[in-house]
C-alpha cells in the first residue's frame, strides 16, 4: 500500500515507489531515508540509518527491504499523527 501525506504546507511526502507516476503531480525531491549494505566482516546484509548507525540485519538483501519499507512507511504515519 502507497500512503500519500498532504502536509499542511501542501507538500505531498511518502515513501517512493514506482507504483503511481508522483511525476505528475509536480517536480519531484527525493532524499535517502536509510542504506543498504552488505557487511562483509558480519556476511549480512544490514540497513543503516543516513548517520550509519545500523537498524537491523538479515541473510537476506530483500528482508532488509522489506524491513526497511515497513519501518520508513510506520515512521512516517507517527510523524503525521496517524496510527499504522
Amino acid at each position: 500500500m502507497t500512503a500519500l501525506i498532504i502536509t499542511p504546507k501542501g507538500l505531498c511526502e511518502c515513501l517512493y515507489t514506482e507504483a503511481i507516476d508522483l511525476s505528475v503531480l509536480g517536480t519531484l525531491t527525493v532524499a535517502r531515508a536509510t542504506n543498504i549494505a552488505f557487511d562483509n566482516a558480519s556476511q549480512q546484509w544490514t540497513v543503516q540509518d543516513m548517520g550509519g548507525n545500523a537498524l537491523f540485519s538479515a541473510g537476506s538483501r530483500a528482508e532488509c527491504l522489506e524491513w526497511e519499507r515497513l519501518f520508513l512507511e510506520d515512521r512516517e504515519t507517527s510523524r503525521h499523527g496517524g496510527t499504522s
